[in-house]
């Protein structure tokens, strides 16, 4: 099996401390997804069935309202994402595009099923790692939703998103 792999997935937080043979379980029917500058990994709204782990290249993570395109951040290799597409099984919630030619893993649902298959212990241990990497993205949005929230007030206007009683 491919080290350099193993070690990448080890320093991303959905596979820290996952011991080397479950990875090698978990990348044993992956597929590289090689992507070109400018093109998309995904759309916003399609079905989704995979998460990434870049491992070379840096894409941008985008957010459509109103027909505009918001930027929301950029990742670089070794970073992941599409790992809702594992827990809920819901319409992708933003598009990610390629901002330099990409290089990925295609991590689904088959890929971690090999891994409940192999080591039950391992497999929660991704299942709890994605739900604290889920979880610290949320309190991400929630801090800066209350930033935006607050901004109005200390200029003295109205609350955005609460009323007053």
């Amino acid at each position: 099996m491919d080290d350099r792999r193993i070690e990448l997935l080890q320093c991303t937080p959905i596979f820290g401390a996952i011991q080397a043979r479950a990875l090698e379980v978990l990348l044993g029917g992956t597929v590289n997804v090689e992507v070109p500058a400018g093109a998309h990994f995904f759309h916003e709204g399609e079905a989704a069935n995979a998460m990434f782990v870049l491992e070379s290249g840096r894409v941008a993570v985008v957010k459509r309202w109103e027909g505009v395109d918001h930027h929301l951040r950029d990742l670089n290799a070794g970073d992941c994402f599409g790992e809702m597409a594992l827990i809920d099984m819901s319409p992708r919630s933003a598009s990610v595009i390629a901002l330099e030619d990409c290089s990925a893993i295609r991590l689904t649902n088959a890929d971690l099923f090999r891994v409940y298959q192999a080591d039950l212990e391992q497999f929660a241990l991704i299942q709890m790692n994605i739900a604290r990497e889920l979880s610290r993205r949320l309190r991400i949005a929630n801090e800066r939703l209350f930033v935006v929230d607050l901004e109005p007030r200390s200029r003295g206007e109205p609350e955005a998103g609460f009323t007053n009683t």
